[in-house]
């Protein structure tokens, strides 16, 4: 829409459940935005309560079944009338630089989806590196919908994408018992995924995960000594450990398989 500032075109939506801890950090940048778009699982915390509390936010609730089918739902089903979607988990927080970016974009033509890089925090530390892959969050709304792969979802957009240059924190507080009950969901998820390939067709890091021991102590010393993790102090080991503790459990999940088949 020429003469129009991008953010008008724009309707961020954000997933929740059992949030508290985060959805009021992630609400707070997006003052910008007309309307947002809550889909909550039932929460039973006061998520509910404190993202009411945000001017224009409107809030949807549906059982959880998968990540990819909460999102296709709030495509599809919460009447979004903008030309693009931003997708936030309840713990992905904009930064002024990427605000800025998006009020500036002028998208190309064939460009129908951006994906954004992330700074890792830990409880709202940054730090120097981390092992969370860009992520395609903002996106066409006509044509877009997700599909799950391992214990993640994934977008498929009508078009090409291109990356922001702006990053955005992921800054999850919640109590480490949330993130391991958390782990425990993702790595069984993980683990299906893994075992439903063959190896050849793994990508490199994937076969090495499916060796079961190496993985753990390898994403200790990658976290620590490759993303620099070792020069944040205790946040940085906190961060390395956590990482090194899904791998333990995705290879406790991996052995768990093997053993039920023989």
């Amino acid at each position: 829409m020429p003469g129009c500032c991008m953010l008008d075109q724009i309707t961020p939506v954000i997933l929740t459940c059992n949030e508290e801890a985060n959805i009021g950090r992630v609400l707070e940048r997006l003052s910008w935005a007309e309307r947002i778009v809550v889909v909550d699982s039932y929460s039973v915390d006061s998520t509910l309560d404190i993202a009411s509390s945000f001017s224009g936010v409107e809030i949807f609730q549906r059982p959880f079944t998968s990540h990819a089918e909460q999102w296709n739902f709030a495509i599809e089903e919460t009447s979004i009338q903008t030309r693009w979607i931003l997708a936030l988990d309840a713990d992905y927080v904009l930064t002024s630089q990427l605000i800025t970016e998006l009020r500036q974009l002028e998208p190309e033509p064939g460009i129908a989806g951006y994906s954004v890089s992330f700074q890792y925090c830990t409880f709202g530390r940054p730090l120097r590196g981390t092992l969370y892959p860009p992520v395609t969050v903002l996106f066409q709304r006509q044509g877009a919908s997700y599909y799950q792969d391992g214990h993640t979802q994934r977008i498929r957009v009508a078009g090409k994408t291109a990356a922001l240059a702006g990053t955005m924190y992921h800054d999850d507080r919640k109590p480490l018992s949330a993130w391991l009950m958390a782990q425990d969901r993702y790595m069984s998820l993980e683990a299906e995924s893994l075992a439903d390939r063959s190896l050849s067709a793994l990508p490199f890091a994937d076969q090495v995960r499916r060796k079961i021991v190496v993985a753990p102590l390898l994403v200790f010393l990658y976290c620590l000594l490759v993303k620099r993790c070792i020069l944040d102090g205790w946040p940085g080991l906190y961060y390395a450990l956590q990482r090194s503790v899904a791998e333990v459990i995705l290879s406790l999940k991996l052995i768990e398989q093997r053993i039920k088949k023989r």
